[in-house]
């Protein structure tokens, strides 16, 4: 048995998760961020590409694992729940983007009609109550945790998500930055 657990998903091509529902809103370009954390709480994001490299390494080395085995992923830790925001804001060229909260209170009131809603609202306490997993035992076993750069990853899911031009992706993932106005300098 192999488990692994990280943080809220997000990545390219990946649609139910808190990335692509709630912080930005697919299919158009980012012209405010929905941010579901309290002020100053910390969370915990997984960037699908590093979580599926991640467990091939696991289960290419499965011969070496326990019966039972056991990781967390760190992934991204945005200590101050702020920072992936503030890569949003960085990636799409747009520093004075808007960041909103979640309306909470609208959830919990559809909660007793919706199961979904209810099942949000059970898991709520993530967004209020800093869970901070450590990668400790991953990284002693496998050396390091694959990392893609927190904007190159959230470039690449904003451009799978159709919220950004491809080739303003594309220049994050080579390094280049995004100037405001959207024009890229390198």
């Amino acid at each position: 048995v192999l488990i692994v657990r990280a943080g809220d998903f997000f990545g390219p091509g990946a649609g139910n998760n808190w990335f692509a529902q709630a912080v930005v809103k697919p299919g158009k370009p980012v012209k405010a961020i929905t941010n579901p954390a309290a002020p100053g709480v910390g969370h915990q994001w997984a960037y699908l590409p590093d979580v599926a490299e991640t467990m091939v390494r696991l289960v290419e080395r499965a011969d070496e694992l326990p019966v039972f085995a056991r990781f967390h992923l760190e992934g991204f830790w945005d200590h101050d729940g702020l920072q992936l925001a503030e890569a949003i804001k960085r990636v799409t060229g747009k520093p004075d983007l808007p960041v909103k909260g979640f309306p909470w209170w609208m959830v919990k009131i559809a909660a007793p009609f919706n199961e979904t809603f209810r099942e949000v609202m059970e898991m709520s306490y993530l967004w209020r109550e800093p869970l901070h997993l450590r990668n400790d035992r991953l990284v002693a076993f496998l050396g390091a945790e694959p990392h893609t750069p927190l904007d190159t990853a959230v470039a690449e899911t904003l451009t799978g998500l159709g919220c950004l031009d491809r080739t303003v992706g594309q220049n994050a993932h080579s390094g280049s930055r995004v100037a405001s106005g959207g024009r890229i300098t390198t």
